[in-house]
């Protein structure tokens, strides 16, 4: 058991057999009036946010997480299946726990985060940038690279993404894998 004063960010409590990573927090002691510490909690399984004020004191339900590094070995209908790096088992991790899935390509290693008690997997994260091969997109035309228009690209994974005129069939980018976005071409 922990209480409010032991509260840090990435942070994952019980509320209600629900888990939920602390994002923010902050301790408020008003002039007038108990101290309160004010916290945005994000879902594990749902991934929804939002705000829970504690009173300073109370006793919270503090969850042990152990982050490993798996590598992704091949998708069926069990999921998406990962091997420990380290012990090399394997376990299957249904794609909805999986951030930023579409860009998952076969050897990459994602972060998957374990309930120490019990095993079970929360969550697996990709890392922040990924670089993958363009394997389609309508060529640019010469001279129209005046504003920045965006067009859209197939990658290697099957996934859509929006690049500037100038990328190419067959070239490598880096793409942000929390929002999709382009970041830059490959060096």
């Amino acid at each position: 058991m922990a209480t409010t004063a032991d509260i840090r960010n990435g942070m994952c409590i019980d509320i209600d057999g629900q888990y939920y990573f602390i994002t923010e927090f902050l301790h408020v002691k008003p002039g007038k009036g108990a101290a309160f510490v004010r916290t945005k909690l994000k879902n594990v399984t749902t991934g929804r946010v939002f705000d829970k004020t504690f009173n300073a004191g109370v006793k919270i339900d503090e969850v042990r997480i152990e982050r490993r590094p798996f590598q992704f070995l091949y998708k069926d209908d069990m999921g998406y299946n990962f091997m420990n790096t380290e012990t090399f088992d394997q376990i299957p991790i249904p794609g909805d726990q999986i951030e930023g899935v579409q860009f998952l390509k076969e050897g990459d290693v994602v972060e998957v985060q374990i309930h120490a008690d019990s095993g079970t997997v929360l969550t697996a994260e990709m890392p922040v940038h990924v670089v993958l091969e363009v394997t389609y997109t309508e060529p640019g035309i010469k001279g129209d690279t005046a504003t920045n228009a965006l067009k859209p690209a197939t990658l290697e994974t099957g996934a859509e993404v929006r690049v500037p005129l100038f990328i190419d069939t067959g070239e490598k980018i880096k793409i942000d894998t929390r929002n999709g976005s382009y970041v830059e071409r490959a060096k």
